[in-house]
């Protein structure tokens, strides 16, 4: 009799350019829920990530208008313009090209620079998260918060949601333990797994001292075809 597999979700508010942490959880789980139909957060991971220079840390930001208002909803938020994708790309070019596998997936990343046309934040957020998933050939099916029916707090939602990609396994970060009510999800079925986000190997990487937290672009360029053997989910022993 084959055992019962349980079904995984993880549910999180998109992210430009998200470090390896960030695809490690989409790469543990069965669904992955974008959940932009949060209030955006001003100077936080939404619209910006960090780059490896020889400079050291180096912001990439895209420039979103507040219109005067802090209560917009992630998937509310407009771009000022798309003139950052060009800064950006050169940003990309000139701290990455010297790396082993940057030409082998140049292409990926200059294709969007030069081609997007969107000023939604989530639209762009969803669109590099897609192809840097398919760079690792990671097929967590990926879906939106806005498509399901959503009600309730902050724990009856993300409750919602995992019922309705039926999932018995609701996988989150640890910055969640501050509100995330464990046994109301018991109540309903649901078991709460924690993410570790610790102990992860180091890649290749130009520029020391070395540094985990930056974009995965950044694994991607310098460790090509061999960046999963980076992830931990690998072996899923960043369960807790």
């Amino acid at each position: 009799m084959t055992p019962f597999k349980p079904t995984k979700c993880a549910i999180l508010q998109s992210s430009y350019l998200p470090w390896k942490g960030y695809f490690d959880l989409i790469n543990s789980v069965d669904y992955f829920v974008f959940y932009d139909i949060v209030q955006f957060t001003k100077n936080d991971w939404r619209n910006r990530n960090k780059i490896k220079t020889a400079q050291g840390l180096q912001w990439l930001t895209i420039p979103v208008i507040m219109k005067g208002r802090l209560d917009l909803n992630i998937d509310q938020m407009v771009c000022a313009n798309n003139e950052w994708q060009e800064k950006h790309w050169r940003s990309i070019s000139q701290n990455y090209s010297r790396c082993k596998y940057f030409a082998e997936y140049k292409n990926v990343f200059e294709k969007f620079y030069q081609d997007n046309q969107s000023l939604q934040l989530t639209d762009i957020n969803r669109l590099l998260i897609e192809k840097i998933c398919q760079a690792l050939a990671i097929n967590t099916p990926l879906l939106n918060a806005s498509d399901l029916k959503i009600e309730g707090d902050r724990n009856w939602r993300l409750i919602s949601i995992c019922k309705q990609v039926g999932a018995d396994h609701y996988l989150s970060g640890p910055a969640a333990k501050s509100y995330l009510d464990e046994k109301l999800f018991k109540d309903n079925g649901i078991t709460v797994e924690w993410m570790n986000f610790e102990n992860y190997p180091e890649h290749q990487q130009r520029f020391p001292p070395f540094e985990h937290k930056v974009s995965v672009i950044d694994l991607i360029f310098n460790e090509g075809p061999h960046a999963t053997e980076f992830l931990l989910s690998k072996s899923h022993s960043n369960l807790t």
